[in-house]
C-alpha cells in the first residue's frame, strides 16, 4: 500500500517535451565508443577485457534512450552492474569495468528529469542497489563510501531540481494564457451583452409603437435582426475562451480608435498612425488590437533604453489588420521570452492571428501582430 502523502509523487506522469535524440547525443556516443575501445585495448590490467568492453558499450549506447525510456535505460545498465558487482563480490574477482563507465551518471539525471514518479522510485532503487554492491566489493572506508553515493545521486538531484524549475515555468505560462483567455472572454461577453441590451431596448420600443405606428415596429424588428446576427457572430468567438469571474459592466470595449490615446504616454514620444479601412472590424478584433498595442507600448516605455520614439502603426486591408509597434532604443537586456509576450501571443492566436516579436533591423524592438478582420477562432 502506498501512503496517501506519497501517492501524488508515485502517480506523477512523465515530464512533457522530452526530446528523443539531439545532436549532442550522437557527439557523446561518437566520443565514448572509441574511448572505450582504446581503453580496453591499451589500458593495462583490465580484467576480462572483452567483457568489460561490452559492458561499456551497453552503457554508452543506452544514453540514446535515456529520455524516451528512462527506466528501461537505467534497468538495463544498472541491472547489468548489479549482476557484475555481485559476481565480483562473491567470486573475489578484481573490479570489472572501464573508466568509460562513468558516463552512467547521466542516467540518474535523465531518470529524475524526464521519468514518471514510479519510474523514478524503481530506477533509483536499482541505482542504489548497484552502488551498494559496488562499494561493498571495493570498500575503503565510510568517507569514500559516502562520497560514492553522493557522486552517483548528485546528478539525480540536479535533474529533479531542473524538472521542478521547468514545471514552475510551464505552470506560470499556463496561468498567463488562462488570464489572457479570461480577459478576452470578458471583452467578448461585454460586446455580446451590449448587443443584447440593444435588442431589448428596440423590442420594448417596438411594443410601445406597434399599435399606433406598425412601420416603426417593423423598423425595430430589422434592427433587432441585425443586432442578433452580430451577437451570434461574437458568441462564436467565445468558444475557445474561458472566464470565471463576475460579469463586467454592459459597455463596449475599447477598440482601434482608442489606440490614438496611447500617444499621450512617454517619454519617449509615442507616435500613432492609423491607415486603411478600420471601420466594421469585429469588436473582439478591435479590443484585441488595442490591448496588444497597449501592452507593446508599455513594454517599450519600460524597457527601451535611450529610446527617443515609440511608433505604433495600424494598417488594414480587406482581409486582415496589421499592428506594428517598434522603438529605437538599445537592445541590451531585451528578450522575447517574457510572460507578457506569452499572453499577447495567446490573445492573437485565439482570434486566428499571429504575433511576432524580436530585435529590429538596426535598433530597438519590434512587435508585429496580424489579425483577420473577422476574428475567426484559430
Amino acid at each position: 500500500m502506498i501512503p496517501d502523502a506519497l501517492r501524488p509523487f508515485w502517480t506523477a506522469p512523465r515530464a512533457p517535451g522530452a526530446p528523443a535524440r539531439v545532436w549532442r547525443d550522437w557527439v557523446l556516443v561518437a566520443v565514448l565508443v572509441p574511448t572505450a575501445v582504446l581503453e580496453a585495448v591499451l589500458r593495462p590490467g583490465v580484467v576480462w577485457g572483452p567483457v568489460a568492453l561490452v559492458l561499456a558499450l551497453v552503457a554508452v549506447l543506452s544514453l540514446l534512450w535515456r529520455r524516451t525510456h528512462p527506466l528501461g535505460a537505467v534497468l538495463v545498465v544498472f541491472g547489468t552492474l548489479i549482476v557484475v558487482n555481485t559476481v565480483t563480490l562473491v567470486g573475489g574477482v578484481a573490479e570489472l569495468g572501464l573508466y568509460t563507465n562513468v558516463c552512467v551518471i547521466v542516467l540518474p539525471y535523465a531518470l529524475c528529469r524526464w521519468g514518471s514518479g514510479r519510474e523514478i522510485v524503481l530506477g533509483l532503487a536499482a541505482v542504489l542497489v548497484a552502488a551498494a554492491l559496488g562499494i561493498a566489493g571495493d570498500f575503503n572506508g565510510i568517507a569514500e563510501a559516502v562520497l560514492g553515493v553522493v557522486f552517483i545521486l548528485a546528478p539525480a538531484a540536479i535533474g529533479a531540481w531542473i524538472r521542478l524549475a521547468s514545471t514552475a515555468r510551464l505552470r506560470e505560462r499556463d496561468q498567463v494564457r488562462l488570464r489572457e483567455r479570461e480577459q478576452l472572454a470578458r471583452e467578448l461577453h461585454d460586446t455580446v451583452a451590449h448587443h443584447v441590451s440593444a435588442i431589448a431596448v428596440r423590442a420594448q420600443a417596438g411594443r410601445v409603437v406597434a399599435a399606433t405606428d406598425p412601420s416603426a415596429a417593423l423598423d425595430a424588428l430589422v434592427v433587432i435582426e441585425g443586432e442578433a446576427s452580430r451577437a451570434l457572430t461574437e458568441m462564436r468567438l467565445m468558444v475557445s475562451a474561458l472566464r470565471d469571474d463576475d460579469a463586467a459592466e454592459l459597455a463596449p470595449q475599447r477598440g482601434v480608435a482608442d489606440i490614438e490615446r496611447l500617444s499621450a504616454g512617454g517619454p519617449p514620444r509615442v507616435a500613432v498612425e492609423l491607415s486603411g479601412d478600420l471601420d466594421g472590424l469585429r469588436p473582439a478584433v478591435g479590443a484585441a488590437l488595442y490591448r496588444l498595442a497597449q501592452e507593446s507600448v508599455t513594454n517599450a516605455l519600460r524597457h527601451a533604453r535611450f529610446a527617443s520614439q515609440v511608433r505604433v502603426a495600424v494598417t488594414a486591408d480587406e482581409e486582415s489588420v496589421r499592428l506594428t509597434v517598434d522603438d529605437d532604443g538599445e537592445l541590451q537586456g531585451r528578450s522575447g521570452t517574457g510572460y507578457g509576450l506569452v499572453g499577447m501571443t495567446e490573445r492573437a492566436s485565439l482570434l486566428g492571428g499571429t504575433l511576432d516579436a524580436g530585435p529590429g533591423a538596426e535598433r530597438g524592438w519590434t512587435v508585429v501582430a496580424v489579425l483577420p478582420r473577422t476574428g475567426a477562432v484559430a
